[in-house]
């Protein structure tokens, strides 16, 4: 008899986005009238047009696609060289950081990358994960095999949780115990908080003392208006011994739909076997990428390129300049609404306190049924995120106006 991953079965009550969905699809159903009215500030998907530059590289792409000569097939499973050198140059070494192209591998998305990172790692790291964050990170150790059954409050077992409190800045500090690998996010999804250059540089320590492995995810950098604040984990020194760091277009460029990203794998990264020798991770991600991946299409990759073009770059900066806006009118708005509000300043995502003895689902519903606005319920990326919930920026301006009209009518 064929055996099943026993792993998935210790998921808790199905990933947070399509729960969402189904009450989404639930109200609109037994509400007609009000689904007409639905605006969605839940999950953070992006609502804009990809940028002229973009759509003029893939128009041109798809000509060369249907002509004999410029026709291509399969691409290099890590990513063309062209679109590796451009984002190695515009992110890294043009702000002084020493990124080589080949240590740049070009995905569909950095939610996979993150995933599939497990795959090159060893099973009996110990996991350290901010709470609360996005639920990948612990839903992929789960199916992995790495964490133990979930308690009534949804925490793995052989999981080491790393608090965000409003105390320490929704940023974790490090442990006191050692961990293996630990999963950074920042600017932070879901609270909008960005790690400062010492709380990173506490981190990059801790690392290299426990010879351990930071992973990343700076999908939301853009956002970043702060000068003080790193864009990369590479602007601290040391770094680039003890960490992988994950990219997207999706929230800077609109590619949530044409899917394009990037792991970033030094040479100099170094983890131990288990006999004991140091080896580095950068020919074990490009042999897995090499044989479980055929590569981004050409036609996409170009369209990753033009990001990088003079006109792709005001034309980002436009989308980031709209969806911070957006930002800054819910924020408002949730203030005025007499809520405690966090986020939303370096991040597209708006991070609000319940009010007292108000739940995080119970907040989802009255604001789906009361104000017809979908937000996302803190509980859904962690223990420690019961009692908030988010608001994603990700909206026309017309809608996040409406939004925080609607929000100061709400009544608790």
């Amino acid at each position: 008899m064929a055996l099943l991953n026993d792993h998935y079965l210790k998921l808790k009550a199905g990933y947070l986005f399509p729960e969402i969905g189904r009450r989404v699809k639930a109200f609109c159903d037994a509400q007609p009238a009000a689904a007409k009215r639905l605006i969605r500030c839940g999950i953070g998907d992006v609502t804009e047009p990809l940028p002229p530059a973009v759509v003029a590289a893939m128009h041109r792409a798809v000509d060369e696609m249907a002509a004999r000569e410029s026709f291509k097939g399969y691409g290099p499973e890590q990513g063309y060289e062209w679109l590796r050198a451009a984002i190695a140059q515009h992110d890294f070494r043009s702000r002084g950081l020493d990124v080589a192209d080949d240590e740049i591998f070009v995905s569909d998305g950095s939610k996979c990358d993150c995933g599939s990172i497990l795959d090159i790692l060893g099973r009996k790291n110990k996991i350290a994960i901010s709470d609360p964050v996005y639920p990948v990170y612990v839903d992929t150790n789960v199916m992995a095999g790495h964490t133990g059954e979930a308690n009534a409050a949804g925490a793995y077992g052989k999981i080491i949780y790393l608090p965000c409190r409003p105390s320490n800045g929704f940023v974790p500090e490090p442990p006191k115990r050692h961990v293996d690998i630990i999963y950074l996010c920042s600017p932070n999804n879901p609270t909008g908080a960005a790690a400062t250059r010492p709380q990173l540089e506490a981190w990059v320590k801790f690392a290299s003392e426990h010879k351990a492995i930071i992973l990343f995810d700076a999908a939301y950098e853009a956002y970043i208006t702060d000068p003080a604040i790193p864009h990369s984990i590479y602007e601290i020194p040391g770094a680039r011994e003890c960490a992988i760091e994950f990219r997207s277009f999706s929230k800077n460029g609109g590619f949530t739909g044409t899917r394009c990203a990037f792991t970033v794998v030094p040479k100099s990264l170094n983890a131990e076997t288990q006999a004991g020798e140091f080896k580095p991770l950068h020919p074990l991600w490009s042999r897995r990428m090499t044989t479980k991946f055929n590569g981004v299409s050409y036609i996409v990759q170009r369209a990753a390129e033009a990001l990088y073009s003079p006109e792709g770059k005001e034309q980002v900066k436009s989308l980031i300049d709209h969806y911070l806006g957006n930002a800054h009118v819910l924020r408002a708005g949730a203030k005025k609404a007499g809520w405690k509000v966090f986020g939303g300043e370096n991040a597209p995502y708006i991070w609000v306190r319940t009010p007292t003895a108000v739940t995080s689902w119970q907040a989802f519903d009255k604001i789906l049924d009361q104000a017809n606005v979908v937000i996302t319920p803190g509980s859904g990326f962690g223990s420690k995120g019961e009692g908030y919930f988010r608001i994603s920026a990700f909206n026309s301006r017309a809608n996040a106006e409406e939004v925080a009209r609607r929000f100061q009518e709400l009544k608790w």
